[in-house]
C-alpha cells in the first residue's frame, strides 16, 4: 500500500466520524431544548415531544431504504447528499416559524441523518481492509460517544448565550467541512458505487417496511397510555403488517430485505442481539435520572454528570474493542461485553436510598463498557463477512435494530417501572412523587432492573449458545 492509500483511508474515517459526531450531538442537543421549545411556542409537553419522537422515527423507518439506495448508487454520493440534507433541514430548524414547521423540518432532519447511519459503517467496510474493519469501527465509536457527551454542554452554553435556534445552526461549520470532504473523496476515485444486483426496486416491501416500523415505533411510545382493548387492536394491526410483509417479501424476487442472508447464523445473532443490547441499555437511561433526581435529590447538572459514565466509557473503550477483535475476533470479546452489561445491571439493581453515587457511577461505567466491547465488535463481524453488494443494506438494519431496540427498552422498561410503582404505592403516579414515596420507587426501580438484568442475561447465554454452534 503506498502512503497515500493509508492518507485516504484516515480522511475517510475522519468524514464518516463527523457524520456520526453531527447527528448525535444533534439528538442530545435537541432534548436540553426543549423546555425552551416549549416556552417559546406556548405548546404542551405532548406536542413539544413530537420535536424528538419525529427525528427518530424519521430515521428508523428509513434507514434500510437509504441502505439499498447506498448499495445500488455509491455509499458516498449517499453520504453526501445526506450531509446536504441534514444541513438544510438545520437550517430551516433555527428559522421556523411555528412548532408545526420545526417538527416537519425535524422529519426532514431524520432523513439526512439516516443517510449518514446507513452509508457510514459501508463507507468504512469498503475502505478498510478487513484486518482493520474492527478499528475503523472502534474509533467511530469514538465520535458517536464525543457527540453523545458534548450535546447537552454545548447545547446548554448556545442556549444560555443566544437562544434554542443557535443550536441548530452549530452543524453549520462541520456540516460545510463534511460536504467539502465527501466531494474531494468521491473526486479522487472513492466513490464506491455498486452496481445493482436486482433490475427493479421493491416498493411494495419498501412501503410494508415503512408502514409496519413506524406502526412499530408509534405503538411502543403510546403504549403505556393505551387501555387493553387499543393494546390488543394495535398488536393486532402489526401482526397483520407483519404478516403482509412476510408475504410480500417471500413472493417476489425482488426484495428489499437480503432474504439469502438471513438463513446465515451469524447474521441473524448479530441483529438480534443488537437490538436487545440497546433495549437493555435505553431502559436503564430512562430509569436512572428519575432515581438521581427524586431519591438522592440532584441537581440537572450533577445528574448529566454522573449520566455521563455511560458515553465517557464508551469513549474510552470502543477504540480498544475494535483493535482487539482485529486481533481475536469478535466471539469472546462480544459474549464478554455482553456478561460484563449483565453484571453492572445486577449491581444497579442492589441499589437503594443510601447508596453513594460513586457505586452508581462505577455500575454505570461498567456498563458503557460491557456495551462497548460488544457493539464495535458485533458490527465489524457481520460487515466482514458479507458481500460487498450488502454492505448498505445490512448498515441499515443494523442501525434500524439498534433504533427498534432503543425505543422498546424506553416503552418496556417505563411500562414495567409504572407497574410496579402503581403496585407498591397503592396507585400513585410517578408525576406525583413525593418523599414519602421513596420506599415504593426504590422496590419499583429495583424489580425493573432485575428484569433488565435478566433479559441482558438472556441475550448473553443465548448469544454465546448460538455462536457456539454457528455455521
Amino acid at each position: 500500500m503506498n502512503g497515500e492509500q493509508p492518507l485516504r483511508k484516515y480522511q475517510t474515517l475522519l468524514l464518516v466520524g463527523a457524520g456520526v459526531f453531527l447527528s448525535t450531538m444533534d439528538s442530545s442537543m435537541v432534548n436540553v431544548a426543549l423546555p425552551f421549545i416549549m416556552k417559546s411556542f406556548g405548546a404542551p409537553l405532548r406536542s413539544i415531544q413530537w420535536v424528538v419522537l419525529i427525528y427518530l422515527l424519521s430515521i428508523t423507518v428509513t434507514l434500510l431504504f437509504w441502505g439499498i439506495v447506498a448499495d445500488r448508487f455509491g455509499r458516498f454520493n449517499t453520504y453526501l447528499f445526506g450531509i446536504l440534507i441534514f444541513l438544510s433541514a438545520s437550517v430551516g430548524c433555527a428559522l421556523a416559524p411555528t412548532l408545526t414547521t420545526l417538527i416537519v423540518l425535524r422529519f426532514i432532519e431524520g432523513l439526512g441523518a439516516a443517510m449518514l447511519m446507513a452509508a457510514g459503517p459501508a463507507i468504512i467496510r469498503d475502505v478498510f481492509p478487513q484486518h482493520e474493519i474492527g478499528r475503523g469501527l472502534g474509533l467511530v465509536g469514538i465520535a458517536t460517544s464525543a457527540g453523545l457527551m458534548s450535546g447537552p454542554v454545548v447545547g446548554g452554553i448556545l442556549i444560555s448565550v443566544f437562544s434554542w435556534r443557535a443550536m441548530f445552526l452549530a452543524c453549520i461549520p462541520v456540516g460545510v467541512l463534511m460536504m467539502a470532504g465527501s466531494v474531494w473523496v468521491i473526486r479522487n476515485g472513492r466513490s464506491a458505487s455498486v452496481s445493482a444486483s436486482e433490475p427493479t426496486f421493491d416498493w411494495r416491501g419498501a412501503l410494508l417496511w415503512a408502514l409496519l416500523i413506524a406502526s412499530l415505533v408509534l405503538y411502543a411510545h403510546f403504549l403505556p397510555r393505551l387501555d387493553l382493548v387499543w393494546k390488543m387492536a394495535g398488536g393486532g394491526g402489526l401482526a397483520l403488517l407483519g404478516f403482509l410483509f412476510y408475504l410480500s417479501e417471500t413472493t417476489r424476487k425482488s426484495n428489499i430485505l437480503p432474504l439469502h442472508l438471513f438463513p446465515k447464523s451469524y447474521y441473524h445473532i448479530g441483529l438480534i442481539t443488537a437490538s436487545l443490547s440497546f433495549a437493555v441499555l435505553f431502559g436503564v437511561l430512562i430509569l436512572m435520572p428519575f432515581y438521581l433526581t427524586h431519591i438522592k435529590g440532584l441537581a440537572a447538572n450533577l445528574v448529566g454528570l454522573v449520566m455521563m459514565a455511560v458515553p465517557l466509557t464508551l469513549f474510552v473503550v470502543s477504540p480498544t474493542a475494535g483493535m482487539l477483535y482485529d486481533r481475536i475476533g469478535s466471539r469472546f470479546l462480544t459474549t464478554l461485553g455482553l456478561s460484563v452489561s449483565t453484571l453492572a445491571l445486577l449491581l444497579l439493581s442492589a441499589i437503594d436510598q443510601t447508596t453513594g453515587l460513586l457505586p452508581i457511577f462505577i455500575a454505570l461505567a461498567m456498563l458503557g463498557m460491557g456495551q462497548s466491547m460488544f457493539l464495535a465488535p458485533n458490527t465489524a463481524s457481520l460487515l466482514s463477512r458479507i458481500p460487498e453488494v450488502d454492505a448498505g443494506v445490512t448498515s441499515g438494519l443494523l442501525a434500524t435494530s439498534r433504533n427498534l431496540g432503543m425505543l422498546a427498552g424506553a416503552a418496556f422498561g417505563s411500562m414495567i417501572f409504572a407497574a410496579w410503582f402503581g403496585y407498591f404505592s397503592a396507585g400513585e403516579e410517578l408525576s406525583s412523587f413525593r418523599p414519602d414515596l421513596s420506599g415504593p420507587f426504590i422496590s419499583s426501580l429495583r424489580g425493573t432492573l432485575l428484569c433488565t438484568a435478566a433479559l441482558s442475561a438472556l441475550n448473553a447465554v443465548s448469544y454465546t449458545h448460538l455462536r457456539a454452534h454457528e455455521t
